[in-house]
């Protein structure tokens, strides 16, 4: 099987010259992409002069991660994609392992490598850690990374479970099936679309894997930080997208309406911190659900394969409530 790389970019030279060279140098087994989202910087030129063995993919618009990524993997025939944040540092074989699971096992179609903060290198870093899962309505966390909680990493995740779903800093795809599955969901723009796709993914027959040999650094908040107010108005927005486009009707509305109790909670929480910019963006996440909601609605799926998407029941109350702050406290 063949595999590319695909680094999508936006104004990012400067990532580029620092972590391009990394990926160069361990990925001689792959084919190089460089996805352009319409940068206004010199990014393109860059790296046409200094990495002429990278190719390029021009999108002529700024249409976030998953309209860009979309529009780009069009033009990559390779059979598996990986698609890597442009933050990211790889390792020295971090290829091998992904490659053999997927040859393997031909029912994984998505995989996702130990994800490191590449400033503290001995800790999981927050966009995907060791791997993804979500609670009953919706709320993401990882092995290794409950809410802003990060867990230094000791071998403790060094097995290789099924997972739920795979970090878009760094997720292994097979592109038959990415386009089988309709590719990221455009009207996420950015954060959770992974999520949604691997969601699909599973209720097409197929599964997702975390592979604890091969593993990368990720600097994390190169686009937007976690504290951001845009990114909690597209997480909470995203997540009821999430819930409305992939559970079975017979309980999506019992977990909608107290989905959106705790997003309520949540907007109150950040009142109290003094936080009201967040809070207002949870307000706004929430309007924009409500005006979308016809439109994601047409595009559940005819049948549903997954029964329980879910271990824990509600990670806010584990966390919150019960005071459980790493993944092997948590009481599935």
């Amino acid at each position: 099987m063949k595999i590319g790389i695909v680094i999508l970019n936006w104004n990012g030279k400067k990532l580029l010259e620092q972590f391009l060279p990394s990926v160069i140098e361990h990925s001689q087994a792959a084919t190089i992409y460089v996805a352009d989202n319409a940068s206004t910087d010199d990014s393109v030129a860059f790296v046409k002069k200094e990495f002429p063995e990278v190719r390029i993919i021009e999108n002529k618009h700024n249409i976030g991660y998953a309209g860009g990524y979309n529009l780009a993997l069009q033009s990559v025939p390779e059979d598996i994609f990986i698609l890597l944040n442009s933050d990211v540092e790889v390792t020295q074989d971090w290829l091998v392992p992904i490659l053999e699971t997927f040859e393997k096992e031909p029912g994984v179609a998505a995989i996702q490598p130990k994800i490191l903060d590449f400033k503290n290198k001995n800790h999981f870093e927050y966009a995907g850690a060791a791997g993804g899962y979500i609670d009953k309505y919706g709320y993401p966390y990882c092995r290794g990374r409950i809410f802003q909680e990060i867990e230094q990493d000791h071998g403790q995740y060094n097995d290789d479970p099924y997972i739920f779903w795979a970090s878009g800093a760094c997720i292994a795809i097979r592109r038959k099936v990415f386009f089988e599955a309709g590719g990221f969901d455009e009207d996420f723009f950015a954060h959770q679309e992974e999520i949604d796709l691997c969601w699909r993914i599973q209720n097409m027959g197929y599964r997702i894997k975390f592979v604890s040999e091969s593993s990368v650094f990720h600097v994390g908040g190169a686009t937007l930080n976690t504290l951001n107010p845009k990114k909690t108005y597209l997480n909470f927005r995203n997540g009821l997208f999430l819930l409305l486009k992939n559970l079975k009707s017979q309980e999506l509305y019992k977990i909608l309406f107290i989905r959106m109790i705790l997003d309520g909670l949540a907007a109150f929480r950040f009142i109290f911190s003094g936080k009201f910019q967040h809070f207002f963006a949870i307000l706004k996440a929430h309007f924009s659900f409500y005006s979308q909601y016809s439109l994601m609605k047409k595009k559940r799926p005819n049948s549903f394969i997954i029964n329980k998407y879910w271990d824990i029941s509600s990670i806010v109350y584990q966390h919150f409530v019960l005071k459980k702050h790493r993944y092997t406290e948590l009481k599935k």
